[in-house]
This record gives structure tokens, C-alpha cells and sequence, in this order.
């Protein structure tokens, strides 16, 4: 069995409810690694070619409904 050590001021429900996520989330916020800005730059329309789909794949989009199965 693990020994959880906890060190917060809050209670923990380890169970975890849904009423607990947003504080879990913003507690963990800091330790999660992100850029500071993403750049994009446009692509040319020259360079943008066609795609390809195996038939199989398209076969089985084709048998779908519009609104997923």
C-alpha cells in the first residue's frame, strides 16, 4: 500500500469528486510546463497539397452517419 504525504492546507478527497477538480487543477497549474507564446506563421496555399486517404478508412467514414455512431 502507498503512503500518500500531502502537504496542503486544503482538505483532499481522494476519492476524487467532481466538485474537487478546478482546485486540483489550479494547484497544479504551476508544475505544468508551457511555452510562453506559440508562433504561427500562414502557409502558402503552394505548399498545401492533397490528402490521401487509405480506402478502407474512407469506406468506413463513408458507412457513418452524420452525427457519429
Amino acid at each position: 500500500m502507498t503512503n500518500l504525504k500531502l502537504h496542503t492546507t486544503a482538505p483532499v478527497d481522494m476519492e476524487g469528486d467532481l466538485a474537487s477538480l478546478p482546485g486540483e487543477g489550479a494547484r497544479m497549474a504551476p508544475h505544468w510546463a508551457a511555452p510562453e507564446r506559440v508562433a504561427s506563421r500562414p502557409v502558402s496555399p503552394a505548399l498545401i497539397h492533397g490528402v490521401e486517404v487509405p480506402v478502407a478508412s474512407a469506406r468506413l467514414l463513408d458507412a457513418m452517419s452524420d452525427y457519429g455512431d
